[in-house]
């Protein structure tokens, strides 16, 4: 008779006993025991109760514009030359226009000059504001580098290159803590008399003449136009402008000192500036000697230069080198 088949699943003995475990408690209990490390936290109370602040999309933003130039091809659209100093400069920016405000105001009034602590001061019994600062190559840098950017001042009118020298001697007339004037002299050992100029003319300023009036007739067909045109003459100002060349003897002359260049900022020109240099060279150049009027020497002149030294020594045969 086959067996039942719960005969195929007694248990051993061993296995019977309750005093026993089966081996996966024993390797349990026994040989391995697990720990756990991790620690839950505690739960937010706040959370899910506060939704996070959306993006805020901003729509039509009122933008605000600002118009500074229109440009109708004109020539002067980015940058405009200042008819007196000569920079140039761009109309409506800020940076621009201050920056030409104050180098148009040195070109014309002079450069800042706040003194020395050591000034070589010659002194004119006639002047009465204003000084003369004599510079001479022995002094400091310090004076060397201002009177520097008056030269680069005086070279926008006459000319860049040529000015000063180590010999040379320099005197600023200072009005108003400005530079208002400079002359550059320097010791010569000869000059040459003039003898003629191209533009002849008086010697003081002549004033302005009058104004002619010229008509003409103009006829198409029937038709008769009267046209009057004015045309004005030159007077000695205007001409001073104007370049001539001069003529000189021969022969030279002794001398000892030559005006190198002289310039007077514009708006303290016709004040007397340009004499009182002069006066100051002629009395301080040569030490323990004061020279006459006659015995100074310019360089070739321009039309301004000779007015100026045919004033100032009373002939047009004056002394040029």
């Amino acid at each position: 008779m086959q067996s039942k088949i719960t005969a195929f699943f007694t248990s051993s003995p061993a296995s019977s006993s309750p005093n026993y475990d089966d081996d996966l408690s024993v390797w349990e209990n026994q040989q391995h025991h697990i720990i756990n490390t991790y620690t839950r936290r505690r739960p937010n109370p706040n959370a899910g109760t506060s939704d996070p602040k959306p993006a805020t999309l901003v729509k039509n933003k009122k933008r605000s514009y600002a118009q500074f130039h229109l440009d109708f091809g004109q020539s002067d659209f980015l940058l405009r030359a200042c008819s007196t100093c000569g920079v140039k400069f761009t109309p409506g920016d800020p940076q621009d226009e201050k920056s030409h405000n104050e180098f148009h105001k040195s070109y014309t009034q002079g450069i800042q000059f706040r003194g020395w602590t050591k000034e070589n001061v010659i002194s004119l019994p006639g002047l009465d504001s204003g000084r003369v600062v004599l510079f001479s190559e022995l002094d400091p840098f310090s004076h060397r580098k201002k009177v520097e950017e008056v030269v680069r001042m005086m070279e926008i009118e006459i000319g860049s290159g040529w000015i000063l020298h180590e010999r040379c001697k320099v005197y600023l007339f200072v009005y108003l803590n400005r530079v208002a004037g400079c002359l550059v002299a320097e010791p010569i050992e000869k000059a040459f008399k003039v003898v003629s100029c191209s533009d002849a003319g008086p010697v003081h300023s002549a004033k302005k003449r009058g104004v002619t009036t010229r008509s003409t007739t103009l006829q198409f067909g029937n038709v008769i136009f009267q046209r009057e045109t004015q045309r004005k003459v030159v007077n000695v100002s205007d001409s001073e402008k104007m370049e001539g060349a001069i003529f000189c003897d021969s022969e030279p002359t002794a001398a000892a000192c030559g005006v190198r260049a002289i310039w007077i900022t514009p708006s303290n020109r016709r004040k007397g500036i340009a004499t009182q240099l002069l006066d100051a060279v002629r009395k301080s150049f040569c030490p323990g000697l004061e020279l006459g009027r006659s015995q100074l020497a310019f360089s070739q002149p321009t039309s301004a230069g000779k007015a100026l030294a045919t004033s100032y020594t009373g002939t047009r045969s004056f002394l040029a080198y």
